[in-house]
């Protein structure tokens, strides 16, 4: 637990979780497990080891008749899902000129394709409990531009816009839709990323270092819980205070 102590504050919730195998999204499904919540752990990526309370399946995010296999069993098994938080994401530097169709859709295709098609398959479920958190993730970069990341923008820009689309769509029916604006957090993302792209962002980010992946996922923590019952529509930033300069 990193020196943080748990509080249970999932206990007894269901929580599915995208692009699991890794990074933020490892760190989101384990420590959602962390708090008591039952986890379905979901990723194109293959999983390094099991870890309790935390199920793993393979899942592309893209693929909409996946989508409603795996909705179909996570029903089936655990009757509901209180929690959803779309984490899985790719990124491409190119800038518009260099841009093919192709990378385009791949990027769009994920990030903000692969949101819509999450929170589509889990709305119909959630009205009939009548609640639910949407956890979507945006980034920074969604936020302000970066020089090329073309694609990147684009599709971190939609998701911001759609979970506050959702949020005031469903808030009468006690479904909450965030999305986390995460700054420069170290990932095996941003571990391939060039040194010198994440040495100026870096220093650009007013604290002086980047996050981690655990500054994101208890930021989760409390978007799924019942301690944020009067947060919807947010664009909740964990960034270290980058978009704040």
């Amino acid at each position: 637990m990193n020196g943080i102590r748990s509080r249970q504050r999932l206990t007894g919730k269901v929580a599915l979780v995208t692009g699991a195998a890794m990074g933020i999204g490892r760190a989101v499904a384990r420590t959602f497990a962390d708090e008591g919540a039952w986890v379905v752990a979901v990723d194109v990526a293959p999983f390094d080891r099991p870890y309790p309370l935390v199920e793993q399946r393979h899942l592309d995010v893209t693929d909409e008749g996946a989508w409603a296999g795996l909705l179909i069993q996570v029903l089936g098994r655990y009757g509901r899902v209180d929690v959803l938080a779309n984490v899985a994401g790719v990124i491409g530097y190119d800038a518009i000129e260099e841009l093919d169709l192709a990378e385009w859709r791949r990027i769009i295709g994920v990030d903000q394709t692969g949101v819509f098609l999450g929170m589509r398959a889990v709305l119909p479920s959630m009205l009939v409990a009548g609640s639910g958190s949407i956890i979507n993730f945006s980034s920074d970069w969604g936020v302000v531009g970066g020089v090329g990341v073309t694609a990147y923008n684009a599709a971190k820009g939609a998701v911001g816009s759609m979970s506050r689309n959702a949020a005031v769509t469903y808030a009468g029916n006690g479904i909450r839709v965030n999305a986390v604006v995460p700054g420069w957090i170290s990932t095996p993302l941003t571990d391939r990323q060039p040194a010198d792209a994440n040495a100026r962002v870096i220093g650009s980010t007013p604290v002086g270092h980047g996050g981690e992946p655990r500054d994101i996922a208890l930021a989760c923590v409390y978007l799924a819980s019942d301690e944020s019952t009067f947060v919807t529509g947010t664009d909740f930033v964990v960034d270290g205070g980058f978009l704040a300069t």
